[in-house]
């Protein structure tokens, strides 16, 4: 009789804990993100006209170069025998070390001449030319003349254009902030740290505020600097497990919160918002790193495999997808992720459910 009187108290426990659990302690599962694709074309289909209002993104396949829309047309199509350089903004086509070179808008119209000789690099809306003897370069406007000019002596092995700045680092381990109106370099300062200095690959955040860089051989290591006045310190350093001498790829994210970087099939980001280092291994070195509102996508090569590697925002890997080419390219909308293959350029929608 008295085990059937406390029945009904277990039924009331058990019911009891479970809904406590339900409330306090079951969470929802998470969201995956999905992939749709939604068109596939090929570059050398007949070009359309440009609509007004109308985003177009730059592309570049081979010796092949131009422009396509986020409906799926192709805007410029040219191939090139030797050389170019290419933004969303200006191209152009040139030969080695060629002088008075046209470069043209994106609509095919030519714009300017560069009258220097060198390499022309187009990085948005900014034009550089890398000067003989690789120690030197100068900045023009968007005429193609001169705004102002860098001489030094000593190889640049690394180089990074921004809005506000440029970087540049040196095989003697030096690095140099430009101040891209005036061409005075405001930052100068040397890492350090390994036995053969010299600088591998850099970068540095839209506001000029972070500079990150990857340098040194023999105790090679990743740094990240804040600037104080002009005068940078160092917050944060890390040795790499690597002993490769290649240049290497950083980029800081678009909310300026993280930098991502690579060296030996590593993918490494760096939180420096929580002071935290997370390493990612891969199997390919990261070629190119574009970003979507959610998401930051990492194309990968080796040999003829390109990879792209998927990062959420919370420094994790969602996971990546292989495929086979002669030559590719990736390129990011608000949602887009946009793949360029040989001779043809999908677009995939990226929707979490």
């Amino acid at each position: 009789m008295e085990s059937n009187k406390k029945l009904p108290l277990f039924i009331f426990a058990a019911i009891l804990f479970f809904f406590l659990y339900i409330v306090f302690a079951a969470k929802p599962l998470p969201k995956e993100y999905q992939f749709q694709p939604v068109w596939k074309i090929n570059i050398t289909k007949q070009t359309s006209m440009l609509k007004e209002n109308e985003q177009q993104y730059y592309f570049r396949l081979g010796n092949n170069l131009g422009y396509f829309t986020d409906e799926g047309n192709i805007t410029l199509y040219k191939s090139f025998p030797n050389m170019a350089s290419i933004s969303d903004t200006y191209f152009t086509i040139y030969d080695n070390y060629a002088k008075n070179i046209t470069f043209y808008e994106n609509t095919g119209s030519a714009k300017g001449v560069i009258n220097f000789e060198g390499f022309p690099y187009i990085v948005d809306d900014m034009i550089y030319v890398m000067l003989q003897g690789g120690n030197s370069f100068i900045k023009c406007d968007s005429d193609g003349n001169q705004e102002w000019k860098y001489e030094g002596i000593l190889p640049i092995t690394a180089f990074k254009a921004g809005p506000k700045y440029t970087a540049a680092g040196f095989a003697d381990g030096s690095i140099n902030i430009f101040n891209n109106e005036s061409g005075e370099a405001e930052i100068q300062f040397s890492p350090g740290g390994s036995d053969l200095p010299v600088v591998l690959g850099i970068d540095i955040s839209q506001n000029g505020e972070y500079i990150a860089a990857i340098c040194g051989h023999n105790k090679q290591r990743f740094i990240l600097a804040h600037r104080e006045e002009n005068q940078p310190k160092i917050i944060f350093h890390t040795f790499l497990d690597t002993n490769s001498a290649s240049q290497c790829l950083l980029h800081f994210c678009n909310d300026e919160s993280r930098v991502i970087y690579n060296f030996e099939n590593t993918i490494g980001v760096y939180d420096f918002k929580k002071n935290q280092n997370d390493l990612i291994k891969i199997d390919s070195k990261i070629i190119s790193i574009r970003e979507t509102e959610n998401l930051v996508f990492l194309l990968g090569k080796t040999g003829r495999k390109y990879t792209v590697y998927i990062l959420e925002k919370t420094n994790t890997l969602e996971g990546s997808f292989s495929f086979m080419a002669d030559t590719a390219f990736i390129q990011a909308g608000y949602d887009t992720l946009y793949i360029g293959k040989d001779d043809s350029i999908s677009k995939i929608s990226l929707e979490r459910k």
